[in-house]
């Protein structure tokens, strides 16, 4: 897979995700935490499993020592849990178009670090079936992003279609961070190893600071853990 196709995968997984999720905040009236939370759990026990079998044994068959591979998940966490901790404050911002023009800011920010994710998966995969199930998973972990971009700014009496077109915008840097991931990627086995436990650690931390989390708010049940099983299941067989 070539950096140009990379890019318009990572392109329909960014934008057109958080841009689905834009138009859903925008049509949907009726609340479904329910399957929100079914959905959020079943995309974190993919990711988990295409993390471990994917991600952080293509990082330690690239040759470099395990320490390097530990160094870049904790890396990516941090990065990560900065960006998130971002998020969160602006979150709280007061007034409804403005939270929704600053959450989209914010959003944006956080989306990079997910299209290195993409970019590195296709660039150190074995298949490219790595690389598109990052892409999927991602696609659907956009879906509520959107919608926080989007709720807001309609609320505050913002046109649905030009907070649809927001919030799809906010995808746009998945793509500049899929380009920098496949890039880097390419580079030599050190740089393999850094780009794939940097993404490793990141996805690590989108599941386990905000996907389960988020599921588990939305719905308290033991359902949701039960899709994430199953996510983990998927996520096994579609790597095989």
């Amino acid at each position: 897979m070539g950096l140009w196709e990379t890019l318009w995968i990572t392109a329909g997984a960014g934008i057109g995700g958080t841009g689905l999720g834009g138009c859903g905040a925008c049509v949907l009236r009726r609340d479904s935490g329910r399957s929100t939370s079914l959905l959020l759990s079943f995309a974190g026990g993919v990711m988990v499993s295409v993390v471990c079998f994917g991600l952080l044994t293509d990082a330690a068959a690239a040759g470099e020592p395990l320490w390097a591979v530990g160094l870049g998940v904790l890396g990516g966490c941090a990065v990560t849990a900065a960006l998130n901790s971002v998020l969160e404050r602006r979150r709280t911002s007061n007034g409804l178009a403005l939270a929704g023009l600053v959450m989209a800011a914010a959003i944006a920010l956080h989306n990079v670090p997910e299209g290195m994710v993409i970019g590195a998966s296709f660039a150190g995969g074995e298949t490219v079936r790595q690389g598109w199930t990052m892409a999927a998973v991602i696609g659907l972990h956009n879906l509520p992003e959107g919608m926080a971009v989007a709720a807001p700014l309609v609320a505050g009496g913002q046109r649905r279609r030009k907070a649809a077109a927001l919030a799809a915008l906010t995808g746009a840097p998945t793509v500049l961070g899929a380009a920098l991931g496949f890039t880097l990627g390419t580079l030599g086995p050190a740089a393999l190893t850094a780009t794939l436990s940097f993404a490793a650690g990141a996805m690590l931390y989108v599941v386990f600071g905000e996907l389960l989390p988020e599921s588990a708010g939305l719905w308290n049940s033991r359902v949701p853990a039960l899709s994430a099983v199953l996510g983990v299941l998927v996520g096994m067989v579609i790597g095989d």
